[in-house]
């Protein structure tokens, strides 16, 4: 519900962290707050339940960010089969330089959006951080070619969580209460 926690690597591994497992399956289930940074692959359901944590990861197996209800996750890599099923709040960012992810998206609540100019600079920042906290040689090779690569991410999103941040920006550019106005948008 908080803190921080890294996952790296022994620095004397002889292994290449971004192709192999490093923390297994249900990690960050029912996370509700913090941060954490993982210099490796995540099992299967990774960030299942999620309701707070911001996330990096380099890789995840089957049903990541399946049932998320908020947070972030940014995917540096990879991800399994059925990503986000089930997801109705929060957003996840994947890195797909060639498409393969998008394919692995369970699309039945979510949308799948080009990262805008602020999600790229948060982005870049988070990815930042996870180089500082982890020695990420994937964030490393990332950050080396970013106006090529953060263009490479896509952003998931879902679809009635998207309506009730628009409901919520609306409402500041109109100067109304936010609770007000999210309610409004929920009843319909």
């Amino acid at each position: 519900s908080g803190g921080r926690i890294v996952v790296r690597p022994h620095a004397e591994a002889t292994f290449v962290p971004e192709e192999n497992v490093i923390i297994g399956n249900v990690a960050m289930y029912g996370a509700t707050g913090g941060e954490v940074f993982i210099n490796g692959i995540a099992g299967e359901r990774f960030c299942v339940r999620n309701s707070g944590v911001k996330t990096v990861v380099e890789a995840v197996g089957d049903h990541g960010c399946e049932y998320m209800t908020g947070g972030r996750a940014v995917i540096l890599g990879p991800v399994g089969r059925n990503f986000a099923a089930g997801m109705s709040g929060g957003i996840a960012y994947v890195h797909d330089p060639d498409g393969t992810a998008r394919m692995r998206v369970n699309r039945e609540m979510v949308l799948l959006e080009a990262p805008d100019a602020d999600d790229l600079e948060w982005l870049r920042d988070t990815i930042m951080r996870h180089r500082q906290e982890t020695g990420s040689a994937v964030a490393d090779r990332l950050l080396a070619s970013w106006d090529s690569e953060g263009p490479r991410f896509f952003k998931v999103v879902p679809v009635d969580y998207k309506r009730v941040l628009e409901a919520a920006t609306a409402a500041r550019a109109a100067g109304r209460d936010e609770v007000e106005a999210i309610m409004a948008s929920t009843r319909g």
